[in-house]
């Protein structure tokens, strides 16, 4: 299948929910972000 790379704005404040990696915990996707 196809891969998206969705590049979110986070701004300090925003709250998200991150889809961690378990093999790099320094790298997450973010699933959702919270309006």
């Amino acid at each position: 299948g196809k891969m998206r790379m969705n590049y979110v704005k986070i701004l300090p404040g925003d709250r998200v929910k991150v889809e961690m990696s378990p093999y790099d915990p320094t790298k997450g996707r973010i699933t959702w972000r919270f309006k």
